[in-house]
């Protein structure tokens, strides 16, 4: 069920739903790129086989817009982070990025006419959760929650939380037993590896 849970994570977003009593600000940012991401998919050109890298290449574009990756990583590496060289965060950030960004472009290209409706935003100072939930074409639902926080002046994703599951705490819990029980240096090469494996055709 969770496995199910996490597929939806970006292709449930593809067709969205605003209510007009919800605020414009942050939602808009999210529904933003969600609709940059409907044209990429729409896009009957793009679909031919012989453009795939293209394709991929365009979601990964309209993702990263929103997708703050290193504060995501150095959420998901914890503790861990502090003890980690500028070099070895470089290179963390870089395997935790191409990781989403593969595994999140296949489930993409496989939607299903999900709808999300956004339901509310709330704003703390610099930080915001845009509430919604997902319906699938038979009906059912699915709450999905985007955590955000201002860099710049712009509003970019750091968390999603899927039934009440963070993304981030998900990771956190997996990399944490892995560097506990074999060690940092295994950490990566199982990131490597399953970067290779979600590149390839």
């Amino acid at each position: 069920m969770k496995n199910a849970v996490y597929s939806l994570l970006i292709s449930i977003s593809l067709v969205a739903v605003l209510p007009g009593a919800v605020h414009a600000s942050v939602t808009d940012e999210v529904k933003r790129v969600v609709d940059q991401v409907v044209q990429v998919v729409a896009d009957p050109e793009l679909k031919k086989p012989q453009k795939e890298q293209q394709r991929r290449q365009a979601l990964r574009t309209a993702i990263g817009n929103i997708f703050d990756y290193q504060e995501m990583a150095q959420r998901s590496l914890a503790t861990h982070w502090k003890e980690r060289t500028p070099a070895e965060r470089k290179e963390f950030v870089s395997l935790f990025q191409t990781l989403l960004e593969n595994s999140y472009a296949g489930k993409i290209e496989s939607y299903h006419n999900e709808k999300i409706v956004y339901l509310r935003e709330s704003v703390d100072d610099q930080y915001a959760e845009v509430k919604s939930k997902v319906i699938a074409p038979k009906g059912d639902e699915y709450s999905l929650d985007y955590r955000l926080m201002q860099k710049g002046g712009k509003w970019l994703v750091y968390d999603v939380v899927i039934e009440g599951v963070s993304l981030v705490s998900n990771y956190r819990g997996q990399f944490n037993r892995i560097i506990n029980g074999q060690g940092y240096p295994q950490l990566l090469k199982k990131l490597r590896a399953k970067s290779e494996e979600i590149k390839a055709p």
